[in-house]
């Protein structure tokens, strides 16, 4: 019989997933914030249109990747 294989269990992944997701929000709204009021209001009314968009959906996609490590199922011990 073989020795489990090291890892977080589900339990453990989703906490730390759901505290590394607070975090990631809180600091994207802070650099989004700070980016808007500063940079963004001078450029030309399509660029920031542009700008608002990544700067308001830009957090989407670390938080999928996020998410999907979270819902990852537990390695099981009688497999590779």
């Amino acid at each position: 019989m073989s020795a489990p294989r090291p890892g977080l269990s589900a339990r453990s992944r989703k906490f730390v997933g759901t505290v590394l997701m607070v975090l990631l929000v809180l600091c994207w709204a802070l650099a989004a914030m700070a980016l808007a009021q500063g940079r963004v209001t001078t450029l030309p009314a399509f660029w920031q249109f542009l700008a608002y968009v990544v700067l308001g959906a830009g957090w989407i996609v670390p938080a999928a990747v996020l998410i999907r490590w979270m819902l990852r199922h537990d390695r099981r011990h009688d497999t590779l």
